[in-house]
């Protein structure tokens, strides 16, 4: 999708495309600001691409006492149900109850808290399992005979975040992706930033009235090296790591497995037949850009599995694997990776004639969305003019889905399509929802979608990820914008490259 940008001054210029900075951008361009966002790489290259795809209140942060978080995070989960039907849905978790770690009447209760902190309307509630019975306990180990069942919200996080960004765009704002801001020095009541093309290497000069810093695990960094600001804040880095395996039960539930630190490790299907594991939780002071998960790792995620599941699993039975980093609001209080806490702080500079610069500590995949609304109400006394919050009720790109019902959507787009296989047509339908229509145009046969890529993908659905969705490389549309590269061979996969080289654009 191609940028120009506007006329200087902006009114924001948000340094960093991860799903805080989309959020902003699309927040204040809705409220009528201009706004220019830049990221030094793909959108949601980095944290934002590789959580645990949960829109979910944390279960685990009662036990912190952190109810403003946990009822915020709730009530995002119907939000996002709402606004984004087609990249989210209700799972069923099952939660094996081991004795001798939390007592069961711990559990019940915050499942309690669970159920009612946060406005629930979609989500059903929280049931007990006897798992002697139940068919969720087929698979686990005769030991645990009791569980409960509750759900949260799964999300496509990579999608979340371009999606965000195609609606930001639409409502007039500048998206940069590939675009690094070098510096930016403050003038007054205006910030002088250079930007810098990574594809062309040229410089551009952009003047804000103010700098919204979301750059994640580098906020720091920005606020240090690009903005010449001391922070009065900071993060702390944690390494988070998943496993993909091929999956050992039957049946679209997950689960919840409670480790002998006491931390929760997420059990989920993922696509038809594979299963999504994690996540760690480490601390981390490398590069951000260098973490990549260890054989240390993969070992304590599967002696989890392995003390609950019949099955015997083992590093050969690994599929993919993929690390972040979270950039965790260090508030001085926590002393282990797993008790820091996952709220959020905004920190400001400016005033007093000076341009402020606000910047995003913490926070976290389900919260994106309110941690924009209150950057734009800190942000208020610099725009006046600036409109009401809106988020809440608008739909994402792809949802505008009547009811936020997207299966009688998909049977609807399905039936007008009789062409279409049905896994295809639900693969187009998850990934760009009411929108999807649009992509096919007047394709009336596979032989009009282009070249066959291997599994579900075509050449038709790449040259839109690219028109519409600033898709550059193999991996912006195999591994983020879709997942493609889960399902293709090396050799189709390098056959997708080299037609990405030669024809993309033809």
């Amino acid at each position: 999708m191609p940028s120009v940008l506007r006329n200087n001054p902006v009114d924001l210029l948000v340094i960093g495309g991860g799903v805080n900075g989309v959020g902003v951008a699309r927040d204040a361009a809705g409220r009528g600001l201009s706004v220019v966002l830049c990221e030094k790489g793909d959108l949601a290259e980095g944290t934002s691409s590789r959580s645990g795809k949960y829109i979910h209140g944390g279960l685990r942060y009662l036990e912190y006492y952190e109810f403003r978080l946990v009822r915020e995070a709730l009530i995002e989960r119907e939000v996002v149900l709402e606004v984004a039907p087609h990249l989210t849905w209700p799972l069923q978790l099952v939660l094996p109850h081991s004795p001798e770690q939390r007592p069961r009447w711990l559990i019940r209760l915050g499942l309690f808290l669970y159920d009612h902190l946060g406005g629930r309307k979609r989500i059903p509630a929280t049931r007990a399992l006897d798992l002697r019975s139940a068919p969720e306990g087929t698979m686990l180990r005769e030991a645990f005979t009791r569980a409960f069942a509750y759900w949260d919200v799964w999300v496509d996080d990579a999608r979340l975040v371009v999606l965000n960004a195609v609606d930001a765009a639409r409502r007039g704002a500048e998206i940069l992706p590939r675009t690094e801001c070098l510096s930016a020095r403050r003038d007054g009541e205006i910030w002088h930033a250079s930007l810098k093309d990574a594809e062309t290497g040229v410089l551009r000069d952009i003047q804000a009235r103010a700098i919204v810093n979301t750059a994640g695990p580098w906020v720091e960094k920005v606020l240090g090296n690009v903005a010449g600001v001391n922070a009065k804040r900071s993060v702390r880095l944690v390494k988070g790591s998943h496993i993909i395996l091929k999956r050992w039960w039957q049946g679209d539930h997950g689960y919840v497995l409670q480790a002998h630190d006491k931390r929760l490790i997420f059990v989920n299907p993922y696509f038809d037949d594979l299963a999504l594991v994690g996540t760690t939780d480490i601390p981390f002071d490398g590069r951000p850009e260098d973490v990549a998960i260890d054989r240390g790792e993969t070992d304590y995620l599967l002696a989890i599995l392995n003390r609950y599941f019949k099955t015997t699993l083992d590093p050969s039975d690994v599929v993919a694997s993929f690390s972040g980093v979270r950039p965790l609001y260090d508030d001085d209080t926590a002393k282990g990776a797993s008790a820091v806490t996952r709220d959020y702080e905004l920190e400001i500079d400016g005033g007093n004639g000076r341009a402020p610069i606000l910047s995003a500590f913490g926070g976290k995949l389900t919260t994106y969305r309110k941690l924009s609304e209150h950057s734009l109400e800190k942000l208020a006394a610099w725009f006046p003019q600036m409109g009401p919050a809106w988020t809440a009720s608008a739909p994402l790109a792809g949802g505008a889905i009547e009811n936020a019902d997207f299966e009688a959507w998909l049977n609807d787009f399905r039936a007008a399509r009789p062409w279409l296989p049905a896994d295809l047509a639900h693969h187009y339908g998850r990934c760009y929802g009411s929108e999807a229509a649009e992509m096919l145009g007047e394709a009336k046969s596979l032989a009009d979608l282009g070249r066959h890529f291997g599994a579900l993908f075509y050449e038709r659905e790449a040259k839109w990820l690219i028109a519409r969705e600033w898709a550059r490389s193999a991996e912006d549309i195999l591994t983020r914008r879709t997942k493609h590269g889960l399902f293709l061979t090396e050799a189709e996969q390098a056959a997708f490259q080299e037609w990405l080289r030669l024809d993309a654009v033809a």
